[in-house]
């Protein structure tokens, strides 16, 4: 019987713990969109981060938006209590384009925010990443992006690379 109810505390624990740490509707609705074949560029950001208002201010974002239409930008709001920013993002013409997502995810999981998206590490914003069928590609994870080095990115992501 003991080791019956020792058996049954570590299922519960064990479902309890992945309940606490489940991907937030974001990231699962995010999950399955970088699955398709082509590049995407997740952008994790908050409206009342400097660097991020910085990056908006320069224009860099649009231009590259409007320049990769094959392109999907996915701009996650992170540590704004699950706010999605899109009315920031209006103000410099990001919201509306079409391939354009404006996603949120729901607030602090953990010490007072999360600490992993996609099962990768988030430790500052802005944090940048390009995938190409689901696989990343490239991660600038610490600050502000440079355009030109983005766009090589993105060039880089769908050439063919032979060794």
């Amino acid at each position: 019987m003991k080791k019956l109810l020792v058996f049954f505390s570590v299922i519960v624990s064990m479902v309890c713990g992945s309940a606490l740490f489940a991907a937030s509707p974001a990231e699962q609705q995010l999950a399955e969109a970088l699955k398709a074949p082509g590049l995407s560029v997740v952008h994790l950001w908050a409206p009342w981060c400097s660097n991020c208002q910085a990056e908006l201010k320069t224009g860099g974002w649009l231009k590259t938006i409007k320049e990769n239409p094959e392109v999907k930008f996915y701009f996650v709001s992170v540590w704004n209590g699950g706010e999605d920013g899109s009315d920031v993002l209006a103000k410099f013409e990001l919201a509306n384009q079409a391939n354009v997502t404006v996603l949120a995810d729901p607030g602090p999981r953990g010490a007072d925010r999360i600490k992993r998206f996609l099962d990768l590490p988030l430790s500052w914003i802005p944090t940048t990443w390009v995938f190409k069928g689901g696989d990343l590609r490239y991660a600038l994870n610490y600050g502000e992006v440079r355009f030109d080095v983005l766009q090589q990115f993105l060039a880089d992501s769908n050439s063919e690379w032979s060794h």
